[in-house]
């Protein structure tokens, strides 16, 4: 269980480390290391997903101490309202730090196929206590800072 603390209340994660051991390992040391400490979900989509792990309030990034981690999606899970997964590029290996939980639905995103268009993203976990913070965050107003 990994405890998320933000200004709109705490979100409480359960990690899935027999489906997606690369995933929960990779996050876990970003955890332990506090690459977290003070970031911000910086990309909010509200009927789509909150992204976090990767800038500040400042909008300053912060970058990524190891390197990417192999895609995981063909796991069998799905990304379902309240899931986490890993936040990648259009490479399908790409993963770092980022990850989103998804606010939705989003079975666009579940791995249908191992090509660069189906591989999908890899869900690692499940948010067990704070979907209403989740829900706060999805509301909040958002600009285009640092674009």
């Amino acid at each position: 269980m990994v405890t998320l603390e933000t200004s709109l209340g705490v979100i409480k994660v359960e990690l899935y480390p027999d489906k997606a051991p690369v995933s929960v390992q990779n996050f876990l040391a970003y955890v332990k290391e506090g690459h977290y400490d003070g970031l911000i979900f910086h990309r909010v989509i509200r009927d789509f997903m909150i992204q976090g792990g990767g800038f500040t309030k400042e909008m300053k990034e912060r970058g990524s101490k190891h390197p990417p981690i192999r895609n995981e999606a063909d796991n069998g899970l799905s990304n379902d309202r309240g899931t986490l997964a890993m936040a990648r590029t259009s490479v399908v290996d790409s993963a770092t730090a980022q990850f989103f939980i998804n606010v939705v639905n989003n079975d666009f995103l579940n791995h249908r196929s191992k090509t660069p268009q189906g591989y999908g993203y890899a869900v690692f976990g499940k948010v067990v206590e704070g979907m209403d913070v989740v829900d706060k965050i999805r509301a909040v107003p958002t600009g285009k800072a640092g674009m």
